[in-house]
């Protein structure tokens, strides 16, 4: 269960990264080769998710969604330049909140 966050981080960050690859390459007008390493990226994300410790796939993303939308912020901010607002940060503790208990909330036998 300590390996499950860290896991999603950087699944999350696999993730983004891929994301950005292709944001890169169609918004900013970044040179095709950027979608190979983003390809990649992805790739890793799905691979890394396989590692997570749940009794069910969609538990385990849905869990992930949680920790992916704290990391997206972080990648605004650090990346991005773009400090996230107050808003942010609540919607994200929010967001936090219901992974952890997706994750490891009590379950019925």
């Amino acid at each position: 269960m300590a390996l499950t966050p860290i896991l999603y981080i950087v699944a999350a960050l696999a993730e983004i990264g891929g994301c950005f690859a292709f944001w890169a390459w169609a918004r900013m007008g970044r040179s095709i080769g950027w979608l190979a390493p983003g390809l990649l990226s992805l790739a890793c994300f799905a691979y890394l998710l396989t590692f997570v410790e749940s009794d069910a796939a969609g538990r385990a993303y849905a869990a992930y969604g949680g920790l992916y939308i704290a990391c997206a912020l972080a990648w605004l901010w650090a990346v991005e330049g773009i400090a996230p607002d107050r808003w942010d940060v609540i919607g994200a503790l929010v967001c936090l909140v219901g992974a952890a208990i997706i994750l490891w909330g009590p379950r019925g036998g």
